[in-house]
């Protein structure tokens, strides 16, 4: 997500961190890197404009001019405007009082809306509401269908009618889906140009009809300027309140994300970050700044384990944690529950500091399953007591994982060095450590390498 923008902003800043004191010379130096960074990533041009003049003034005030660390001043500003740039304020949608709360989705063909309000049902499931989606989009050949089997697959009803009046299909599934008692109703329409006028009246003849608490356009973020022209467009004819932007994950740019916001004046509500069902988020602006110039993103990171981690798992690694035991049952356990929370690469750009370390290396999520086939290989008896694993009970798991007894014992070593840690955490004592060693081969899992502490010499005293 990014990755080409994040690539060249954190180039350009990264001469100004290092240096002691700033001068204009190299502040011009590098907003023409920036300049040049946002408009590879196809950023509006006078949305472009805007941002490096808003930063070169701030960044050539007296206040960072003058400051201890005048480059870490500068890259707070590029962030703070960033996140300005993006959209402040809360992504939440508006619920009303008196239910049902009706979210209208409006968009392009081909631009993953149907998915994207099963996505949003979903998501809205997981909120506590009780959802419904209402099919109202009658163009598509096999649209309702489509919308019907995702519903099935996330337990959300979904209210269709086969007449070609969309207007006649919004009445009827809102009705319905009220006299269901469900609090939430998000309505799938026929993707239309905007420059087609007979499917853009129908919009807004089926805006009147449904009375929205919630307007959202959805955008593909892959195409970049196009979709801020597209935005502009509906903007026009059928005003919005927000905008859904899908395919976020493949976009290596970021134009659409950047622009959308400047140029409409209506914020990024939600953004889609991968295929599956549950990989609809709410969007914050200063997280995705963070995440754009590499200082991770602690909240999501935090959000994430909470959907990932039932609140019985979190506990009984928290009474391990207490104990400082940490068995191949737990080990088992903590690798399922991180790879519930999505792709590991993903996940690790959360961590602040540990996505620029990252940037470049391949990690290899079957490797994941070599760990767990070796896990598995072992008995009861073993996972619970690894002390009791000698030499031929190491061959035989290997052989039963297919692996080598090296990656067991490395697996071994690694499970040693996580049970101190937590023995030190149970203490009250936070590890300190230099880093991650490099990949040792043959797919075995990195080893956390402790610092060493630097003893004081004894010197001899005096002899006269």
């Amino acid at each position: 997500m990014f990755d080409t923008l994040s690539d060249r902003l954190q180039g350009a800043l990264g001469d100004l961190r290092k240096r002691g004191t700033l001068d204009e010379e190299s502040i011009s130096r590098a907003m023409r890197e920036i300049r040049l960074a946002l408009l590879e990533a196809d950023v509006n041009l006078d949305v472009v404009k805007d941002f490096t003049a808003r930063v070169r003034e701030r960044a050539l005030g007296q206040d960072v001019v003058k400051s201890v660390t005048p480059g870490q001043q500068v890259v707070k500003i590029v962030h703070d405007e960033l996140t300005a740039l993006m959209g402040t304020g809360d992504s939440r949608l508006v619920y009303t009082s008196k239910q049902p709360t009706v979210i209208l989705l409006a968009g392009l063909q081909g631009s993953g809306k149907t998915t994207a309000a099963a996505k949003l049902a979903l998501l809205l499931r997981r909120d506590g509401k009780q959802p419904a989606l209402v099919a109202a989009d009658l163009q598509r050949p096999a649209a309702i269908e489509q919308l019907e089997q995702l519903g099935r697959q996330i337990q959300v009803p979904v209210y269709s009618d086969e007449r070609s009046d969309p207007v006649a299909a919004v009445r009827d599934g809102l009705a319905r889906a009220q006299a269901d008692g469900r609090d939430t109703i998000i309505l799938d329409t026929a993707g239309r140009l905007h420059v087609d006028e007979d499917l853009m009246d129908e919009l807004a003849r089926v805006r009147k009809e449904a009375r929205p608490h919630n307007v959202l356009l959805v955008l593909d973020a892959m195409t970049g300027q196009e979709a801020v022209r597209v935005a502009q467009s509906f903007q026009e004819r059928v005003a919005f309140d927000g905008v859904v932007l899908t395919k976020l994950d493949g976009d290596a740019r970021g134009g659409a994300a950047l622009s959308v916001k400047a140029v409409t004046g209506r914020p990024i509500k939600l953004v889609s970050v991968g295929e599956k069902l549950d990989q609809l988020e709410y969007f914050h602006p200063d997280r995705m700044a963070s995440r754009i110039l590499g200082m991770g993103d602690v909240l999501s990171l935090v959000e994430k384990a909470e959907l990932a981690f039932e609140e019985d798992e979190q506990q009984a690694m928290e009474d391990r944690i207490r104990k400082g035991k940490f068995t191949f049952d737990d080990f088992l356990s903590a690798q399922r529950m991180l790879r519930r929370m999505g792709p590991l690469q993903g996940v690790l750009k959360l961590i602040p500091g540990l996505g620029a370390q990252l940037k470049d290396v391949d990690i290899d999520e079957r490797e994941l399953k070599k760990v767990e086939a070796i896990v598995l290989s072992m008995t009861p008896h073993e996972r619970n007591t690894p002390h009791v694993i000698d030499g031929k009970r190491r061959l035989r798991i290997a052989k039963g994982s297919g692996t080598s007894v090296q990656q067991v014992n490395r697996l071994l070593d690694a499970r040693k060095q996580m049970e101190k840690m937590m023995k030190g955490m149970s203490k009250g004592k936070m590890p300190q450590f230099a880093g991650l060693s490099p990949d040792p081969g043959n797919g075995a899992p990195a080893r956390a390498v402790p610092r060493k502490s630097k003893k004081k010499k004894k010197h001899p005293k005096n002899r006269r």
